[in-house]
């Protein structure tokens, strides 16, 4: 039992979302490529939409629903105006950090893919390059440098090109960036696999600068995870978060782990409560089956690896949090996931101290900030003093913040059987694009 109260806690969240604001991209781009610039174009029908390469490219705000009634989730915002600020307004970020008692946050691309992904299946590479470099400027100039008490900066590097990404790792690297998105599976996008070396001499220069890999779920490729389409949504909502144990596993017993020992990987929004049993399953297999399989890890088991290598990420997961010695305590870092669906914004204090507060203050800390501070080598207390670091003294600053629920609006998914299945969500996005028609303005 611990003296603390829920006030007295320091919050980093090691995963939440920016949405790139309308001129991100004005005056970043060389002059070659200036008749290529992205705007957000607004059509007849309201949508808002990036306009990159002369077509429609992605929405602006995919699950961005933060601050919307949990029955109003189902709809998909198309246009800023159904997104709070706080989602593509790095002031009105800050104002919402303080509102849910947030000191310091990560936060992933929209635009371009949580790791940059997007980015690779575009047609001009050499157009693709420098969107991809004005996006990462964007972020650590006009997003995270602006609050860098607060905001973390995440880069991600054009994935296509294993020279470029190594240029752009050590790029962004000098300018400040400790973390880098990567996917959990580059062979969805067409890329090499972890196995055989093609992607050493990155992870080579990401280990010699000290940084850390973000592995985010929902870069496997595709929508969602579900055995068909005529699976209820539901299904494949629920498997988002374990499915990146297939992509934890797949490092296990890749070679890169034994070839780079001081490797960190984040398993951004994966949760915990499986990890105890793949430690376990992992090992079992490697006993009984390393023989035929020719796997060898020379003195280790795959447990010892999950335990060196990787943080473990989580927004509610009060199994996890009970089985938390087996998972290590050392691997367990809390996050918010603003302004996505599963976000516990703007009560995530409330929610995470009714799971936690009967553990021992170490504990507490270890979870809400010290891992997050040891894993990604940042240190907040360096640029603001502890006592104002907590949830009530960045509350106390959040009195003219504006919480009430936004209205509905967007896409809407049509129910075609007694649930909403997968073939329902993807329905949903294609009808969303065909409906568009051309731009008849707009935004920059």
């Amino acid at each position: 039992m611990t003296g603390m109260t829920m006030n007295d806690m320091v919050l980093i969240s090691v995963d939440d979302h920016a949405i790139e604001p309308p001129d991100m991209f004005i005056g970043r781009l060389p002059a070659r490529f200036k008749a290529d610039e992205p705007r957000v174009a607004r059509f007849a029908n309201g949508d808002e939409r990036w306009m990159v390469e002369g077509r429609p490219w992605a929405g602006v705000g995919p699950a961005a629903v933060a601050g919307r009634r949990r029955e109003e989730l189902g709809d998909e915002p198309t246009r800023y105006a159904e997104i709070r600020s706080g989602c593509w307004d790095v002031d009105a970020r800050i104002a919402d950090m303080n509102a849910n008692g947030t000191l310091m946050s990560v936060n992933f691309a929209t635009l371009a893919g949580f790791a940059g992904e997007k980015f690779v299946q575009g047609k001009d590479m050499e157009l693709m390059l420098a969107l991809l470099r004005a996006h990462n400027d964007w972020h650590i100039e006009d997003w995270a440098g602006r609050y860098p008490a607060r905001l973390i900066p995440n880069g991600i590097l054009p994935l296509w090109d294993i020279d470029l990404a190594i240029a752009e790792l050590k790029r962004i690297n000098d300018a400040g960036v400790r973390v880098v998105s990567f996917p959990e599976n580059p062979t969805a996008f067409g890329q090499p696999s972890i196995h055989w070396g093609h992607w050493d001499r990155l992870f080579a220069a990401i280990v010699e600068r000290g940084m850390t890999v973000a592995i985010h779920i929902g870069t496997s490729g595709g929508l969602l995870p579900t055995p068909s389409m005529e699976s209820p949504a539901d299904v494949g909502v629920t498997l988002l978060n374990i499915k990146t144990a297939e992509a934890v596993a797949d490092l296990l017993f890749s070679p890169l782990l034994l070839k780079f020992p001081d490797l960190r990987v984040m398993m951004s929004e994966g949760c915990m409560g499986w990890v105890p049993f793949l430690r376990e399953r992992a090992n079992a297999e490697y006993r009984n089956h390393r023989y035929w399989t020719h796997a060898d890890l020379g003195d280790l088991v795959p447990g010892d690896l999950l335990s060196r290598h990787f943080l473990f990420c989580f927004h509610e997961d009060d199994f996890g949090l009970s089985v938390r010695h087996e998972v290590g305590l050392d691997q367990i870092a809390w996050e918010c996931d603003y302004p996505h669906a599963d976000t516990t914004w703007p009560t995530s204090p409330e929610r995470l101290w009714s799971s936690i507060k009967n553990f021992p203050q170490e504990e507490i800390d270890k979870i809400t900030h010290l891992n997050a501070m040891r894993f990604l080598n940042i240190d907040p207390f360096s640029q603001i003093d502890r006592k104002g670091a907590t949830v009530g003294a960045l509350r106390a600053l959040a009195g003219n913040v504006d919480l009430t629920p936004l209205p509905g609006g967007g896409l809407k998914p049509v129910r075609t059987g007694s649930v909403l299945s997968t073939a329902d969500i993807y329905q949903m996005f294609q009808q969303g694009d065909a409906r568009l028609g051309e731009p008849v303005s707009y935004l920059t």
